[in-house]
């Protein structure tokens, strides 16, 4: 989460702050910007944690899973830092404003797809019962005969064209004026698909995706400038900002308060895979699931509270991971789970189907971490 001038740019895992603006935000100005951030970051989490669930009901039996491994999670901060430092001397050997403008039409595409995936499920329950629903297929193939292979195969229909249709309003929107309120739609809908989609196949999993992401931003921030350099340069929506002079300057706001996609989706999947864990104990009980909600709200809170104290970038995993993760494992020990809180193996992600909605958001949102953490 941070504190700066208007048109800085936060990125996903750094999160944090660095007090740049001019303008001294009042008291009730500054709560309301820090409690909307959280909301927003709470919504995601929760709604995207069961409908993680609701993809690993759906999922069939002959499908294989599509799972990050502990062999992914080890290399993943590996490879967020190469990724980091390439943008860092893209930015200071190249035109902010051209690479800015490539993102730009990069996330421009990916929004409208986030977005328009995300409005779907609404779509169904509010589009008219007497409006035709035609069904359609992209396909492009290559080659003939039988050595002809499928390169896209997209099934869709009315109600996807229509939310593809507003969807692409909010993305116009967001090129031509950067407005928060666009840039904050498509970040919770990149932030609920990544929930949603990307799965842990298992506790271990987990704790090496999110203690190697702790080294990493802890590293990043304190260890070096690159992370703050990349976050001010970077002009995309993997982040979710709020106004905080809202109430003296209304939408025209600009002094923003921000917290990166990252710090919403690196524990969010972790929160999922306990809310999936709970499910398996057939206990009908969530206790799991919520004591790592609360686990995250408190090390958010904590973020918050270390930022506004010391008026200086704080990486946000520094106080989320060992909240998210220390809570849920004591609470395992002392109910005598432990063991089998690390033994389980989940294959639950969203079901593989050739074409498919879930398939197609699924490599994509795969990718979305390593930028939006960068």
């Amino acid at each position: 989460m941070a504190d700066v001038e208007q048109n800085a740019a936060g990125n996903g895992s750094d999160a944090v702050n660095g007090t740049a603006g001019r303008f001294v935000s009042s008291a009730e100005g500054t709560a309301l910007a820090y409690g909307s951030l959280l909301l927003m970051a709470l919504l995601p989490i929760f709604f995207g944690a069961l409908k993680s669930v609701g993809c690993s009901k759906s999922k069939s039996a002959s499908d294989m899973p599509e799972t990050i491994t502990s062999r992914d999670a080890a290399r993943f901060p590996i490879i967020a830092s190469c990724t980091l430092f390439g943008l860092y001397l893209f930015f200071k050997i190249f035109s902010q404003e051209y690479i800015n403008l490539l993102l730009s039409m990069y996330f421009f595409v990916l929004g409208i797809l986030a977005l328009s995936h995300t409005m779907s499920p609404f779509m169904c329950r509010v589009f008219p019962a007497n409006v035709p629903n035609k069904q359609y297929q992209l396909l492009f193939t290559q080659g003939s005969g039988e050595s002809k292979e499928e390169i896209v195969n997209y099934e869709f229909d009315t109600k996807d064209l229509i939310c593809l249709g507003i969807s692409s309003v909010v993305g116009v929107w967001y090129v031509l004026k950067k407005h928060w309120i666009a840039n904050n739609l498509f970040g919770l809908a990149f932030a609920l698909n990544g929930v949603e989609l990307l799965h842990l196949n298992n506790v271990s999993t987990g704790c090496i995706l999110l203690g190697g992401l702790f080294v990493y931003d802890v590293f990043w921030v304190f260890g070096t400038n690159v992370m703050v350099t990349v976050a001010k340069s970077f002009e995309a929506p993997i982040k979710l900002v709020f106004p905080q002079d809202l109430l003296e300057k209304g939408l025209d706001a600009r002094n923003f308060a921000m917290l990166g996609l990252g710090d919403i989706v690196i524990p969010g999947i972790f929160i999922a895979l306990l809310l999936r864990f709970d499910v398996s104990l057939k206990k009908n009980t969530r206790t799991y699931f919520y004591t790592s909600f609360l686990a995250y709200i408190f090390g958010l809170g904590l973020t918050i509270f270390v930022m506004h104290t010391f008026k200086h970038a704080q990486p946000a995993l520094l106080y989320l991971v060992p909240a998210c993760v220390g809570f849920p494992v004591l609470l395992a020990l002392f109910k005598g789970e432990l063991t089998e809180m690390f033994r389980i193996v989940y294959y639950n992600n969203p079901a593989q189907r050739k074409g498919s909605r879930a398939d197609y958001f699924s490599y994509v949102i795969t990718n979305l971490p390593l930028t939006e953490i960068v």
